[in-house]
């Protein structure tokens, strides 16, 4: 699957954004699907996930109550909407597809990577 992500941008403290990932191939409802982000300096890390289904989601202890991922497999598309943004919220997001159908914790359980967008929250 091959996936290309968009809806960065430059947004103040307190507000919102919402990134768009979008697949192509016809095996996008099988895989489940993980936002990561990676800020300057720091490891890439596991933002929020979701099953296949997406009955089941996954969210970092920093964005839990902020951030919502959801997908809708009739347009190959997963989401991350994010709101009350944080500076430390600053990062390249980047959406990844994980062949299994309940996502993975790890970015090598995920195996096809979107090209990345910047997110930047000024205070």
């Amino acid at each position: 699957v091959q996936l290309q992500a968009s809806g960065g941008g430059l947004v103040q403290a307190g507000g919102s954004l919402r990134l768009s990932c979008a697949a192509s191939g016809r095996t996008f409802s099988s895989y489940a699907m993980g936002w990561f982000r990676q800020a300057p300096g720091k490891e890439r890390e596991l933002v929020a996930a979701i099953s296949w289904s997406g009955g089941v989601t996954y969210y970092a202890d920093s964005v839990k109550g902020r951030f919502t991922i959801s997908r809708d497999n009739a347009k190959k598309t997963v989401y991350l909407q994010m709101n009350s943004l944080k500076p430390e919220d600053t990062a390249v997001y980047y959406c990844a597809a994980d062949p299994r159908m309940m996502y993975g914790s790890v970015s090598r359980d995920y195996d096809s990577w979107g090209q990345g967008t910047q997110v930047t929250v000024s205070s």
